[in-house]
């Protein structure tokens, strides 16, 4: 299990494309998709390069328990110390497993999937003490719109929001996380539509203060800009709905009814990212957190990007498509 959930977190550390990669030489443990992003990495890569080496030896040790998470509290039976991890008929299990029996086929079907108890109480805990830690460095910023036309923004979107790559200090846990979502899309990848996953955008972390702010109907991805699947994890403690609001609210394409997604602590929401699901955030009058990561289609990204290759310069394309202004 281990050599395969290794294998399953491979991507390149510089853009995020998930085949075709290289393997790094000394700690064996990062992935390029070429030497040329190896080389642009490597400042960032060599702080913990050896480290990673030091700890092949350790690694061969298993660990008898995993108090913040590494990973196999997803192989259990799915009870995180408190409350069977059960949602919509489907319990914590292996990553493959929940990838194959559940989500793939409710992303087909509807379109939309909810998996609640991701990761179990602990591992979210961690997380939510990142994001929070994160908030108060004040690195957050005013969410911003695709197009830029006055300044209504916040009578739009009242978010707040930071783009974490995942090697940040004290970026750890979400790093973690990332992993575990990349973990099923790679599982998921070639049953999903017709769509070949092949990279994904940073996570950005996104907060509502809690002051009425949401966030107006709108969609991910109106425009073919490669961004096929929205990711979103949920890290909002004892939330309710009646009392906070905050609601997402999803309006499939031809259909009358609409689906409420309670942003609540360790749930996972996958929808698809284009005009089959506009969706707004409902007024939020507690403090609101969510990460989310947007998965890229292959031949829908290579299409954008030579759109935007139209009179722009390389590092231009990776700002539009790196870091996309549509979140949930």
């Amino acid at each position: 299990m281990e050599k395969q959930s290794a294998i399953d977190r491979q991507y390149c550390e510089l853009c995020g494309k998930m085949e075709n990669l290289l393997k790094c030489g000394r700690c064996r443990n990062s992935f390029y998709c070429s030497k040329e992003h190896q080389k642009q990495h490597w400042k960032k890569h060599k702080l913990i390069c050896k480290e990673a080496d030091k700890a092949q030896v350790s690694k061969q040790k298993p660990e008898p328990t995993q108090p913040s998470g590494d990973g196999k509290t997803e192989e259990k039976s799915g009870e995180d110390g408190s409350n069977n991890a059960k949602s919509n008929g489907q319990t914590r299990s292996s990553p493959q497993k929940l990838a194959t029996e559940y989500i793939v086929p409710c992303m087909n079907k509807h379109g939309i999937c909810v998996v609640d108890n991701f990761l179990g109480a602990e591992t979210g805990m961690c997380i939510l003490e990142d994001v929070k830690a994160l908030h108060k460095t004040g690195k957050f910023t005013d969410g911003q719109l695709v197009s830029q036309k006055s300044d209504s923004t916040k009578d739009i979107r009242g978010d707040k929001i930071t783009w974490i790559e995942g090697r940040e200090p004290g970026c750890e846990k979400i790093r973690f996380l990332m992993s575990r979502m990349d973990d099923l899309v790679r599982h998921c990848n070639g049953k999903l539509g017709n769509y070949t996953i092949n990279g994904r955008t940073k996570a950005m972390v996104a907060c509502y203060p809690g002051n009425g702010t949401g966030y107006v109907r709108h969609v991910d991805n109106p425009n073919g800009d490669g961004r096929c699947v929205t990711c979103i994890y949920y890290l909002n403690k004892d939330w309710d709905a009646k009392e906070h609001g905050g609601l997402l609210r999803i309006f499939p394409e031809g259909k009358a009814q609409f689906a409420d997604i309670e942003p609540k602590f360790d749930r996972l929401l996958f929808f698809w990212s284009d005009r089959r699901n506009p969706h707004e955030v409902q007024p939020a009058y507690a403090t609101r957190y969510a990460i989310t990561v947007w998965y890229f289609d292959a031949d829908e990204r290579a299409r954008a990007k030579e759109k935007y290759l139209t009179g722009a310069g390389e590092k231009g394309v990776k700002v539009e498509l790196n870091k996309p202004s549509d979140p949930s």
